[in-house]
């Protein structure tokens, strides 16, 4: 079996004790049936990897002590920015997940108007923990030590205002610009998503007059989960880690 790899909030530190968070140390004890004396793996998400041992295994407990440390990164050399409109069901998890898996460093949710998500306070408040815990989940399964920020949620006016420093995307079907004819300023690449149905003409009229420059990533309309997915692919395997 593929030694667990678990991420933790707890600072780390060699030979130190602690004691897992909760989800993790049911995961190990319920769902994988570890013992004491296994071995895991550790990550903080501040860069690198602990080797790691159950010490103490109880049900819903678990204890481990922080062995060796590995300052592994498997990080791509670009920083990838990610601003995508919110999407029904089980959607932006999935764009979450994967987006984390190809190397994205930051997650930003829109509410766009075409976003047909209607989420406040509380409720927002708890999607925006949960596609961070996405993000962990994923991390934990690519071997990524440092784990993407999912921000809280922006209306698209908000994030265009921002300011954003590198190579600026709005993905946009009715262009022919692809990322081949375009060039890299520096390693910052932000990337706009719509939700389904896309962004809408003035949004994308906001976003070329805020420096995006339009792409399109092939003569096929793409779903709004796909999009952005091919999309990164083809930026990482032009500049970034991807062959």
């Amino acid at each position: 079996m593929r030694i667990p790899r678990i991420f933790t909030a707890q600072s780390l530190a060699i030979d130190s004790s602690i004691q897992l968070e909760e989800g993790a140390a049911r995961h190990l004890t319920s769902a994988l049936r570890m013992k004491a004396g296994q071995d895991i793996i550790l990550f903080d998400g501040r860069g690198g990897e602990y080797s790691a041992q159950l010490s103490e295994v109880k049900k819903g407990k678990a204890a481990v002590t922080v062995g060796a440390f590995s300052d592994i990164s498997r990080e791509s050399p670009l920083s990838i920015q990610l601003a995508i409109g919110i999407s029904r069901g089980e959607r932006m998890d999935w764009i979450v997940q994967k987006a984390t898996e190809l190397g994205v460093t930051d997650i930003i949710p829109l509410f766009t108007e075409r976003c047909e998500v209607k989420l406040s306070g509380e409720r927002l408040e708890k999607k925006t923990r949960h596609w961070q815990q996405v993000a962990i989940s994923a991390c934990e399964q690519c071997q990524r030590n440092t784990v993407p920020t999912v921000r809280g949620a922006l209306s698209a006016e908000q994030y265009l205002a921002e300011s954003i420093d590198g190579l600026k995307l709005v993905l946009h079907h009715r262009t022919e610009k692809c990322l081949a004819e375009m060039t890299l300023p520096n390693n910052n690449i932000a990337l706009l998503v719509g939700p389904e149905g896309g962004l809408s003409d003035r949004e994308i009229d906001i976003a070329l007059h805020s420096g995006f420059a339009p792409l399109a990533v092939g003569p096929r309309v793409l779903r709004t989960e796909t999009a952005p997915l091919a999309a990164i692919s083809i930026i990482q395997s032009l500049w970034g880690d991807m062959g």
